[in-house]
């Protein structure tokens, strides 16, 4: 499955645009992990706990984007964008989403 940022993938000729596709993850650090990324905000500098948090969130959006896409018959998203929110107040959690434009190439 190829899966670009752009509009077009070089040397490919999009021949049907099949719609829209996402993947969307929701996570939230364990009790351990807030504790820790708690202290860190004290002192200040990057908060690992959260990093790592994000990029595995995003590599889980990605994948989930890739299966939508090619659970529609598709050869290739086009457009690929992220977009993270925080969710929920009573319990801090992160959503993730992953979305872009199914195409099938000639």
């Amino acid at each position: 499955m190829l899966v670009a940022t752009t509009e077009n993938i070089a040397g490919h000729k999009t021949k049907q645009v099949i719609g829209q596709v996402f993947g969307l993850v929701v996570r939230s650090r364990g009790l351990g992990g807030n504790i820790m990324a708690g202290l860190r905000s004290i002192v200040g500098g990057e908060i690992h706990e959260y990093t790592k948090l994000m990029a595995e969130s995003r590599e889980q959006a990605l994948d989930r984007l890739i299966e939508h896409a090619q659970s529609l018959g598709a050869d290739a998203v086009i457009g690929l964008r992220f977009d993270a929110t925080e969710a929920g107040a009573q319990t801090p959690a992160t959503e993730v989403l992953a979305y872009g434009t199914a195409v099938k190439l000639a």
